[in-house]
C-alpha cells in the first residue's frame, strides 16, 4: 500500500469502520449487530478488510456465533492453546460460510479471491516449515478455495483436510463446534481429551466458572469488571478471519516509524495530568474509576483520548493560581448577568415550573380500563359463552409521575465564550424547574484541553436544589470533541433505573478538537467537519435507539444551524432570546411526560 493511500486511511477512518459495518449488516440481515470493524486491514488490503466484515456477518447469519465463541473460551478455560484454537476455527468456519456466500452473492466471489491471493503473498515470508502442519493445512484451504476446490493436499494432511471440508457441510452451530473440537484434538492436542475432557465437558464449563477465571493474561487491556465479555468479545471477532494478525501488527509498526510516532513515555503523561488538574481542580473519580471509564468510553476515533471528571477549580482547587481567580471573575460575571436579568429569569423558571407540574398531575391520573382481571362489571356478564371478549372486570391504571430523570450537558468550549452568562442562565432555569417538581437531574459542561475532554459536574441527578448554583461556574474554554462528551454523559444517564430518560444538550453545532502538534504527547486525529459532524450524530442516534430522549438547544451563530440539524434531527430548539427559553423547552418535556416510555 502506498503512502497516498495510507494517508487516505487515517483520514477516512470513519468511513471506512461505516463501510464494513455496512458490509456486514446487509450479509447478516441483522441491523442491529454490534462490531468493531479493524480498519488496521486495510493497511494490509482493502480486499481482507472488507472481506473480513463480509465472513462476520455471514457467520452471524448462518451461525450462533455467541455460541461458537462461547466454545472458544471454553475449550481456552480448559487449557487449550487460544492462538491454534482460534486459527483451526478460522479454517472450519471459511469452510461453513465461504461458499456459501458466494452462491448467494456472487460479487463476494471475485473480492474473496483477491483476499486470499493478499494473503498468501503478504504472509509469504511466513511460510510454514514442515513441521508446521497448521500453516501448511492454512495454506492448503486457501490455495484449495482458489482453485475452485479441486487442490490435491499431500497425504499427512489429507485426515485434517478431510474434517475441513465436513465443516462445510454443517448444518447447525454445535455440528460446525464438533468439526472444530475434532480437528484440534486431533491436528493440534491429541491428549487433550484423556487430560481434559470430550466436548460435552467443555459445553459443560459453567458461567459461574468463567466469571472466576483470571482472563488477565488473555487481554490486552488492562483488567476490568468486563473482562470475561471482552475476552468473548475478541475471540468471537477473531474466529471469522483468516489473516494472520501477527503481520498486520508488523506493518503497522512499520507505518508508525515512517510517520515518526512518539510513544508517550508514563512520566510524559504525568506531567500534562498534573497540568490539567491544576487548571481544572482535582478529579472526584478514583484511580481505579478514571481507569475503568477511560476504558470504555475512548475507543475508535478517540482512542488516543482521556476524560477527566472534576467539579471545578473553585469547588476543589490544586492552589489559588491565576486559572483559580480567572474562574472566580467569571463567576462573577455570571452572576451578575443573573441578577440583570433576575426578573426574566424567574418568569422563565416560574412557567416552565407550572408547565412541567401540570403534565406530571395529567400523567398521575387514574384511568379505568377493561380487564381480565380487577372488579367485575355486571353489565358485561352476558357476554359469557356468547363472546370472545373475556374482558369482564375494570381495572384502574396509575401512571408513575416521578419516573423521569434528565441530564442536562453544556458545551464549554472557547467558541461559547460570547454567550457564557445567556447559556448559564438556560441551565440554571432548566435545573431550577426540574428541581421544583422534583425529577432527579445532572448538569455537567464538557471541554477538550490537550487530550483531555473535561466533564465538570454542577450536580448529581438527587443533590438538594442548592446545588444548582453551582451552575454559575461555568467556564468556557479550549476546544470541543462532542460525541465522546455525549456518549459518556449517556453511559452515566442510562445506568440510572428511571423508566423515562432524558438528554438536553446546550451546544453550538460545531463539534472541533484539533490539536497543536505537542512534542512528547499524545495528539488525537483531528476531530472537525463531517466526520466529527457524523461521530456526534452517531452517538445521538445509539441514544435514541436506547430509548434515551434526546434534545439539542442550539447556543450559536445563525450561520451554523443546519449542522446542529444535521446533528440531531428534528428535535432541536433554536433559542433567539432567553424570554422564550421555557415555553420552547417546556413544549419539548411536555410532550416526553405525557408520552408512555
Amino acid at each position: 500500500m502506498n503512502k497516498e493511500e495510507t494517508l487516505e486511511i487515517e483520514d477516512s477512518r470513519l468511513e471506512l469502520e461505516n463501510r464494513i459495518r455496512n458490509l456486514l449488516w446487509t450479509v447478516s440481515g441483522d441491523y442491529k449487530l454490534d462490531m468493531k470493524p479493524d480498519v488496521s486491514l486495510f493497511l494490509r488490503s482493502k480486499a481482507i478488510a472488507l472481506y473480513d466484515g463480509i465472513k462476520q456477518g455471514a457467520l452471524a447469519r448462518f451461525y450462533d456465533k455467541d455460541l461458537l465463541g462461547l466454545y472458544l473460551v471454553k475449550k481456552v478455560f480448559l487449557q487449550a492453546d487460544e492462538g491454534e484454537l482460534t486459527a483451526v476455527a478460522q479454517l472450519c468456519i471459511e469452510e461453513a460460510i465461504g461458499e456459501k456466500i458466494c452462491e448467494e452473492r456472487p460479487g463476494i466471489r471475485n473480492m474473496q479471491r483477491e483476499a486470499f491471493e493478499d494473503i498468501l503473498d503478504q504472509e509469504f515470508e511466513k511460510m510454514p516449515s514442515q513441521a508446521d502442519f497448521l500453516g501448511r493445512l492454512k495454506v492448503a484451504v486457501l490455495r484449495r478455495r482458489l482453485d475452485g476446490g479441486v487442490y490435491r493436499v499431500e497425504q499427512k494432511l489429507q485426515p485434517f483436510m478431510d474434517l475441513v471440508i465436513r465443516s462445510g457441510e454443517a448444518e447447525d452451530t454445535m455440528e460446525l463446534i464438533r468439526c472444530i473440537d475434532e480437528l484440534y484434538n486431533s491436528m493440534i492436542d491429541p491428549a487433550f481429551e484423556q487430560r481434559r475432557g470430550s466436548l460435552e465437558r467443555v459445553m459443560a464449563v459453567t458461567l459461574e466458572e468463567l466469571t472466576e477465571f483470571s482472563w488477565e493474561d488473555f487481554l490486552s487491556e488492562e483488567m476490568y469488571e468486563e473482562a470475561l465479555e471482552s475476552y468473548v468479545e475478541k475471540l468471537t471477532t477473531n474466529m471469522a478471519g483468516m489473516e494472520d494478525r501477527s503481520v498486520t501488527e508488523e506493518m503497522e509498526q512499520k507505518r508508525q516509524k515512517k510517520k515518526n510516532i512518539t510513544v508517550v513515555t508514563p512520566e510524559m503523561l504525568e506531567k500534562a495530568y498534573t497540568y490539567v488538574e491544576l487548571n481544572y481542580g482535582r478529579t472526584y473519580l478514583s484511580e481505579a474509576e478514571e481507569k475503568k471509564i477511560n476504558y470504555l468510553m475512548c475507543r475508535g476515533v478517540h482512542s488516543d483520548c482521556s476524560l477527566y471528571f472534576t467539579e471545578g477549580v473553585l469547588k476543589n482547587p490544586v492552589k489559588r493560581n491565576y486559572q483559580y481567580e480567572y474562574a472566580k471573575r467569571l463567576r462573577n460575571k455570571n452572576i451578575w448577568l443573573y441578577h440583570d436579568k433576575h426578573r426574566i429569569v424567574k418568569r422563565n423558571i416560574s412557567v416552565l415550573t407550572d408547565t412541567l407540574r401540570k403534565s406530571l398531575v395529567l400523567r398521575s391520573e387514574t384511568q379505568t380500563v377493561l380487564s381480565d382481571r380487577g372488579q367485575i362489571v355486571p353489565s358485561r356478564l352476558w357476554r359469557v359463552g356468547r363472546s370472545q371478549d373475556a374482558k369482564l372486570f375494570e381495572r384502574e391504571l396509575k401512571a408513575d409521575a416521578s419516573d423521569f430523570v434528565v441530564d442536562v450537558l453544556i458545551d464549554a468550549s472557547g467558541s461559547q465564550m460570547s454567550r457564557q452568562g445567556e447559556v448559564a442562565l438556560q441551565a440554571y432555569i432548566i435545573s431550577e424547574a426540574l428541581s421544583n417538581v422534583e425529577i432527579p437531574h445532572r448538569v455537567m459542561s464538557f471541554c477538550t484541553f490537550w487530550d483531555y475532554t473535561i466533564l465538570h459536574r454542577f450536580r448529581e441527578y438527587d443533590d438538594p436544589r442548592s446545588a444548582n448554583e453551582n451552575i454559575f461556574n461555568y467556564v468556557t474554554s479550549s476546544n470541543n470533541r462532542d460525541g465522546l462528551a455525549i456518549k459518556t454523559a449517556g453511559y452515566g444517564l442510562l445506568a440510572r433505573e428511571e423508566e423515562k430518560k432524558i438528554l438536553i444538550v446546550l451546544s453550538d453545532g460545531k463539534p472541533y478538537d484539533v490539536l497543536v502538534n505537542r512534542p512528547n504527547a499524545r495528539n488525537p486525529k483531528p476531530y472537525q467537519g463531517k466526520e466529527a459532524i457524523a461521530d456526534t450524530a452517531t452517538e445521538i442516534r445509539r441514544l435514541r435507539n436506547l430509548d434515551v430522549s434526546v434534545l439539542g438547544v442550539f447556543a450559536g451563530e445563525e450561520k451554523d444551524l443546519a449542522t446542529e440539524k444535521k446533528i440531531f434531527g428534528k428535535d432541536f430548539a433554536y433559542i433567539r432570546n432567553i424570554k422564550n427559553f421555557s415555553k420552547i423547552v417546556g413544549r419539548y418535556l411536555t410532550k416526553q411526560l405525557e408520552t408512555d416510555g
